[in-house]
């Protein structure tokens, strides 16, 4: 409606020069010059005022276009001082400029929520351009999770964790993959998966990372809590007659003495059988209730629970084993008002095990040495430390340790550790292992 109007303006000057020019051919060719002299001031004019309004339409447009080019979209066209032929034009542009201003603002809005969610989410987010493998955009959870506080290009990560680069670079758009990840000597698992989308020409590679080693921590103790509890069933039901079967043939057996000792040697060899199925169904039956305490942990007692408390009943318990074995027992504890929240008992179970573990593997060393710390990690977190300077253990047994049944000692039940890490999970946190090869062992225990 608006640009109509201006080209009617244009019209209207067109025509007017028309009549005038026209007029002036008339006027020429019957000679009436007296007539065509005043009409060449009016051409004249008309020619100036159809330059002067077209050179003020261009420097509009001009000005309106580097507006839109510099998304100056704030910009007012002052329609009440404009000359009455480029009123409308102004106000166009206005109308234009608001259009365009609204959805600039409705973009950002968007672009600020989205941004706000993504940085929300636990969800780690990278995007890169795929040619050049330039970052063009990572979120907090990212970060904290590498621990990377910049990347400038993904070729960048290379030098970080070569193996992770090489995960990424080769992981399809629509695939997914678990990658361990290690970030201050401790090691994750992380699910990484890919998607891919075009803008400008340009293809971006947008990889999501999520952490799920609490997740299969979680799902691998559920799992063996529900085979234990499988195979302390059957195995009980099974042995329980069979060792009341045993007793009781025993007993009869005892009685009917007079009646076999006529062949020589029976009953001394019934007795020794019927003894021997006894004291094997005991022993199954010792087994199987030694390894049920891993599904007796079913609740908490939560309380509020110093460090320094921890650490003073543990080292009164051990100090009588640490005295004898001559092993040094070093205590760190910067902060002595550091409290977590847990089930003390259970804790204490927790460190006892670790320690006499720490002392078992000590045993060979020069100086034995054996050292408890405790630090805050901010957000209520806190991380209690056992560290010994012991034989240390080699990768393949820290990817077992934890895993109901396996030991490396030759008397080890391997059930020390496995109870270890379900009461960690149940307090909501997590074990783990840091141990170098004739160096030495760390347990860390996350609240």
């Amino acid at each position: 409606m608006i640009f109509k109007r201006y080209q009617e303006r244009i019209l209207i000057r067109v025509l007017l020069m028309f009549l005038t020019l026209s007029g002036c051919s008339y006027f020429l060719v019957n000679g009436r010059y007296e007539f065509l002299a005043a009409l060449i001031p009016v051409i004249i004019f008309q020619l100036v005022d159809f330059y002067n309004f077209h050179r003020k339409a261009q420097q509009e447009v001009e000005q309106f276009v580097e507006s839109i080019h510099y998304r100056d979209f704030s910009r007012y066209f002052d329609v009440n001082g404009a000359p009455v032929e480029l009123k409308s034009l102004r106000k166009g542009f206005n109308e234009i400029n608001s259009t365009f201003k609204l959805i600039s603002r409705e973009r950002e809005t968007q672009y600020q929520y989205l941004q706000k969610i993504l940085e929300l989410v636990n969800t780690g987010i990278l995007s890169y351009e795929h040619k050049s493998g330039e970052i063009s955009w990572m979120n907090e959870s990212f970060k904290n999770m590498l621990g990377i506080p910049y990347l400038k290009t993904i070729n960048s990560l290379e030098r970080r964790d070569i193996f992770l680069y090489q995960e990424i670079v080769s992981l399809r758009p629509g695939e997914s993959k678990i990658v361990v990840i290690t970030k201050d000597n401790n090691s994750f698992k992380t699910l990484i998966a890919a998607t891919a989308f075009q803008t400008d020409g340009k293809i971006y590679k947008l990889i999501a990372f999520q952490d799920v080693n609490e997740a299969l921590d979680e799902t691998e103790a559920k799992a063996w809590q529900k085979l234990l509890s499988v195979m302390t069933h059957e195995i009980m039901n099974s042995v329980a007659p069979i060792s009341s079967l045993a007793e009781t043939m025993l007993h009869r057996l005892q009685a009917s003495a007079e009646l076999l000792e006529e062949q020589a040697g029976a009953l001394d060899d019934l007795q020794l059988g019927i003894g021997t199925i006894r004291r094997r169904s005991e022993g199954l039956l010792k087994f199987a209730e030694t390894y049920r305490n891993l599904n007796k942990i079913t609740t908490l007692s939560m309380s509020k629970v110093f460090a320094r408390d921890l650490f003073e009943n543990l080292h009164l318990l051990m100090e009588p084993t640490l005295e004898q074995k001559n092993i040094e027992m070093e205590i760190i504890l910067k902060d002595p008002d550091l409290t977590l929240e847990a089930d003390m008992s259970l804790i204490e179970q927790v460190l006892i095990n670790l320690v006499v573990n720490a002392v078992e593997a000590v045993k060979d060393s020069t100086e034995p040495r054996i050292t408890l710390s405790a630090t805050g990690a901010g957000a209520g977190k806190a991380v209690i430390r056992v560290a010994d300077n012991g034989m240390g253990m080699s990768p393949e047994v820290m990817d077992n340790i934890f895993i109901p049944f396996f030991s490396t000692k030759k008397n080890g039940s391997g059930i020390g550790l496995s109870l270890c890490k379900q009461i960690m999970l149940l307090h909501k946190g997590n074990i783990q292992v840091q141990s170098v090869e004739g160096v030495g062992t760390s347990f860390l225990l996350h609240f």
